[in-house]
């Protein structure tokens, strides 16, 4: 963990928006969309040569992991077009990718980080979301992996994490 850091404009201006990527909804997404309350977005993407960065913020270092979870999966689809009909709990971050890209295809509409053990890095979250279908939710960018080795955490002041993906 390094000293803390101060949490840029555009990054405000970034969670005040409604919708990050534009991805052309359909009437039946945006319908869904409207069910729901908006999704709260405390998080911005960073451009870093061929890959992308996730720049994520919260009230505390929990909350911080759970926006960086979010940004992923709202590089991929938009996550307000997906209804919480599932749960799902993880062990580690990466486990996310892994839920989508390998096993069930689940995205979340929100993540909730139940624990960090700051000294085996290991955190434990649950997400409430449903299976990624083509036919309801709007396709983005597919992310291949989760860069760790340039991985920040900033855990004083306001709490942020800088992650890389590979896309």
């Amino acid at each position: 963990m390094k000293g803390g850091r101060r949490v840029s404009n555009a990054a405000i201006m970034a969670q005040e928006e409604e919708d990050v990527r534009d991805y052309n909804l359909t009437e039946e997404q945006k319908a869904i969309k409207a069910k729901y309350p908006p999704v709260n977005r405390k998080y911005e993407y960073l451009d870093h040569t061929a890959d992308v960065q996730l720049h994520a913020w919260g009230d505390t270092l929990e909350e911080a992991f759970e926006q960086c979870a979010m940004a992923m999966f709202g590089y991929m689809t938009d996550t307000g077009t997906v209804e919480p009909l599932h749960t799902i709990e993880v062990e580690t971050q990466d486990e996310w990718l892994y839920k989508f890209s390998a096993d069930e295809f689940f995205i979340p509409r929100e993540v909730k980080v139940l624990n960090i053990d700051q000294r085996t890095f290991k955190l434990r979250s649950i997400g409430w979301g449903e299976e990624f279908s083509l036919s309801k939710h709007p396709q983005g960018t597919e992310v291949k992996a989760i860069t760790y080795s340039a991985m920040q955490v900033y855990n004083e002041e306001k709490p942020e994490v800088f992650v890389i993906i590979d896309i």
